[in-house]
């Protein structure tokens, strides 16, 4: 009787264990941090399609996004899918596309992380010269692989709603581990 009663205790110690570390797993999964693939080449050279990156969704409610911060948000046409995309113009700025680059406010925006030789075109809801004022709680992301990037100059700005939260730790491949730098202006 003594075995079955110290197999049974432990057996159970096993499974209150397993059931502790699956709930703190959901809890850190569904509030704190989230892992995402990078997929597709709209962030090229940032990122490149197959890369893990871990998504905090703290942040955001503590402070509002910033120019520069790299987000995964849901889908503008699938809100089933989740893109990562970097934050350009953010509410009541006005956004626009002349002569190649991006011009905030009637600036032009000094983005480190592209190459100089980066041509930016237009799309349907941003055309090449047209300027767009950011609706409040609205956001402007565009893809760093310009040329190659479904993103605000197609369908318009995000809403601040649909965002999962901020890119901040790449972790596969290993050679690439780390904190993700954030963007310089």
């Amino acid at each position: 009787m003594g075995i079955i009663k110290k197999l049974a205790g432990f057996v159970f110690d096993i499974i209150e264990t397993v059931v502790l570390a699956l709930a703190i797993f959901v809890i850190i999964y569904l509030f704190l941090f989230q892992p995402h693939q990078v997929k597709g080449a709209s962030m090229e050279h940032s990122f490149y399609d197959g890369e893990y990156i871990l998504t905090d969704k703290v942040s955001y409610r503590l402070h509002f996004p910033k120019r520069g911060d790299v987000v995964i948000f849901k889908a503008p046409r699938n809100p089933d899918l989740d893109y990562i995309k970097r934050i350009i113009a953010l509410p009541g700025e006005k956004v626009k596309i002349e002569n190649g680059k991006v011009f905030i406010n009637g600036s032009q925006l000094k983005e480190n992380y592209l190459s100089d030789d980066i041509v930016i075109s237009g799309g349907l809801y941003l055309p090449k010269g047209k300027e767009v004022e950011i609706p409040e709680n609205s956001l402007f992301v565009l893809g760093d692989n310009r040329s190659h990037s479904s993103d605000s100059r197609e369908w318009g700005p995000i809403s601040t709603g649909d965002i999962v939260g901020r890119a901040f730790l790449r972790y596969w491949p290993p050679k690439q581990i780390g904190i993700l730098p954030k963007a310089q202006y």
